[in-house]
């Protein structure tokens, strides 16, 4: 028996290692204890993944749950047992598709009607490197789910936002945005040769520069907003990017990966930090790498295209600017470039056919 005390002991003394540095790598858990009872938490894509490990979570600390899907069935399948294994019964289904304006008005005003309050807003959704398509308004399927729902809906939801204060918006973003360009010229991808890469990193980098520019023009109201990139998280988010599909990938560089690639759960703990930590309290305009705060890519720190791509933005889905922000912000020549809404673009025009997003 004595013979096999040492290889057991070297195996769980590795294996108990691994365990350690995943968890180190990944970034661990929220550290926070702190419950929200009593508080309405909005996650979009919140059927699977990372959306739904936080709604889980959320609902967990006695949060009141609306979870945004495209997907109705799926949603009220996740749901269900979201009630099931946090016996919290306030954890509900609606329909919101992030590539429809009409939809995303649609669930915005059932917000506002039905909703009492609104505590905190996760803008959890996203398509990732998918196939060439468009939305049913015509733009970028990426850049039309990643940035331009949530920048519409976070918009149309602020009234009841800072009513609800002190809130907060959380941002889910990518490490990708550091490679990423905002093209103003052709946001949509009309002229240039489509590339899924470069669209998905353009999107990532909105997502950066709505938050800052969101935090800027949110000052004194109480609610704050900051952006996360949660990791390299294995989701359904991952499935156009051919990771693994050769016998090289799938066979040697596994272990590597595994130790890497965190479970949704983890995946969902950065979400939860900045939904309810103590020490979040008034922190905005910041962007967190997993939990830990970083600086982000020097072109996300460009105010002049936050600003820029904020009106370009409001723009082309109709949202229409209050007086005070249109006279504190003045048209510039360069605004005055700014492209034209798609349906404008398009008019005369068959319209292009959709994608189905990803994770929603």
């Amino acid at each position: 028996m004595s013979k096999y005390i040492l290889p057991v002991s070297v195996f769980g003394t590795v294996l108990g290692a691994a365990a350690l540095l995943k968890n180190h790598v990944t970034g661990g858990r929220c550290p926070s204890k702190a419950t929200i009872r009593g508080k309405t938490v909005v996650v979009t894509g919140a059927n699977t993944g990372i959306g739904k490990e936080t709604a889980r979570e959320l609902a967990k600390r006695g949060g009141r749950i609306i979870m945004g899907c495209r997907d109705m069935e799926k949603c009220e399948e996740a749901a269900k047992e979201i009630r099931g294994k946090t016996l919290n019964p306030h954890v509900y289904a609606c329909h919101l598709d992030l590539a429809s304006v009409k939809s995303i008005r649609e669930f915005a005003e059932r917000m506002k009607q039905e909703e009492q309050r609104v505590d905190v807003l996760i803008n959890n959704a996203g398509v990732m490197r998918c196939p060439a398509g468009k939305t049913e308004d015509g733009f970028d399927m990426q850049f039309g789910v990643n940035h331009l729902g949530h920048f519409l809906l976070t918009n149309l939801l602020l009234d009841k936002l800072k009513e609800s204060a002190p809130s907060r918006v959380i941002n889910l973003t990518s490490l990708a945005h550091i490679v990423g360009k905002i093209d103003f010229v052709d946001l949509n991808w009309e002229k240039k040769k489509f590339d899924t890469k470069q669209a998905y990193c353009q999107s990532k980098l909105a997502n950066v520069l709505f938050t800052r520019e969101l935090a800027k023009r949110l000052q004194g109201t109480g609610v704050t907003v900051n952006a996360t990139h949660p990791g390299v998280v294995a989701t359904e988010l991952g499935r156009h990017t051919g990771l693994h599909q050769s016998q090289f990938s799938s066979s040697v560089l596994s272990p590597f990966f595994s130790m890497l690639v965190k479970s949704p759960d983890l995946g969902a703990q950065p979400s939860v930090y900045l939904a309810v930590s103590e020490e979040m309290e008034g922190v905005t305009g910041r962007y967190y790498d997993v939990m830990t705060e970083k600086e982000p890519a020097p072109q996300a720190l460009d105010e002049e295209a936050a600003r820029q791509l904020w009106e370009v933005s409001s723009r082309l889905v109709g949202l229409e600017e209050k007086a005070q922000s249109d006279k504190s912000n003045p048209p510039t020549e360069v605004q005055s470039k700014a492209p034209q809404t798609v349906q404008e673009q398009r008019r005369g025009q068959s319209p292009e056919p959709a994608v189905n997003a990803v994770g929603l």
